[in-house]
């Protein structure tokens, strides 16, 4: 998969995610005031958060994609992460705090709901829409992970790429609250009760709200520095160690400039009997492997060094 190729599908991912989004909180928006039902309220805010999300992630994947120029050498791949943590603290909190409030109010006035059958009729499309979303995303991790040889679960925790992470929760949070929204009409329609209506909007809130704790952190860490994935980097000491001349990595750095672009650092000891013109064309030889094994790396600089310790697998 090529770095075009993993953008492209990240846009389509996040657009196919945005149009569901629409059209769930359109629906739920009517139901909920059909209904008078909080839980379905909170859905509908829950949905529009995400809207907002996805919009946000897509403006993320633009400007983070902007290839690099004299005043940004290395890109602007970081960006993108901001766009994310804005996204990750604006939309869901926002949503959350809406959720919480409403259904406290709901609790403490215990006011009367009307008709649930609209509701129960769009939370079942909700759930079917949001599902075809999120098995998009499921697909995309997934040849992530038999790229890198991984579990699915493994490249979520360290993907930098904050897109996926953000639609797959999002997606995932979404089919958990419907699931809490359907729980909460149901017992507040068995037992004439609205409490527990009130009661499911608020763990809707809460459900948002470690979504969105969980995404800041991620993009945090991101902004901060974080190095590439494990993976990527056996891969690259695996590719420095088969150069020709090349007798051991005795260090090896990398970092994650964006979501696709990786800078990779590496002090090299060479034989003895190698010349400069030598150092010089297999700095070129490793430019070229590493590129051509993963085209996210973008920046490979080499240093030539006296011998190790070198860490296991150079």
């Amino acid at each position: 998969m090529t770095e075009s190729d993993g953008q492209s599908q990240s846009v389509r991912t996040v657009i196919v995610a945005g149009c569901v989004n629409v059209a769930v909180a359109v629906a739920k928006v009517v139901a909920g005031l059909l209904s008078g039902s909080a839980a379905m309220l909170s859905e509908a805010a829950h949905s529009f958060a995400d809207t907002t999300t996805e919009v946000l992630l897509f403006v993320a994947l633009s400007r983070g994609g902007r290839p690099a120029d004299p005043g940004h050498p290395f890109g602007y791949g970081r960006e993108s992460y901001i766009w994310a943590l804005l996204a990750a603290v604006f939309t869901f909190v926002s949503g959350a705090g809406f959720s919480i409030t409403h259904g406290v109010h709901v609790i403490a006035s215990a006011q009367e709901t009307g008709d649930y059958a609209v509701s129960y009729a769009v939370l079942v499309v909700s759930f079917v829409l949001e599902s075809v979303s999120l098995i998009r995303t499921v697909r995309q991790v997934r040849r992530r992970a038999k790229r890198w040889g991984i579990s699915p679960a493994r490249v979520l925790r360290r993907t930098p790429n904050t897109a996926i992470k953000a639609v797959f929760l999002e997606d995932s949070a979404a089919l958990i609250g419907l699931g809490l929204a359907g729980a909460g009409l149901g017992v507040a329609e068995l037992t004439g009760d609205p409490v527990w209506d009130g009661i499911s909007s608020v763990a809707i809130g809460v459900l948002l709200l470690v979504v969105a704790t969980v995404l800041a952190r991620n993009n945090l860490a991101l902004l901060v520095g974080r190095a590439a994935r494990e993976p990527v980097q056996d891969e690259i000491r695996r590719e420095l160690a088969a150069l020709p001349n090349v007798r051991g990595i005795v260090e090896l750095l990398t970092l994650q400039l964006g979501p696709d672009d990786i800078l990779v650092v590496a002090k090299i000891d060479f034989a003895d009997q190698v010349r400069g013109a030598d150092v010089e064309d297999v700095a070129d030889e490793a430019r070229r492997r590493l590129t051509a094994r993963n085209p996210a790396v973008r920046f490979v600089f080499l240093s030539p060094t006296g011998a190790g310790p070198y860490p296991a697998g150079s």
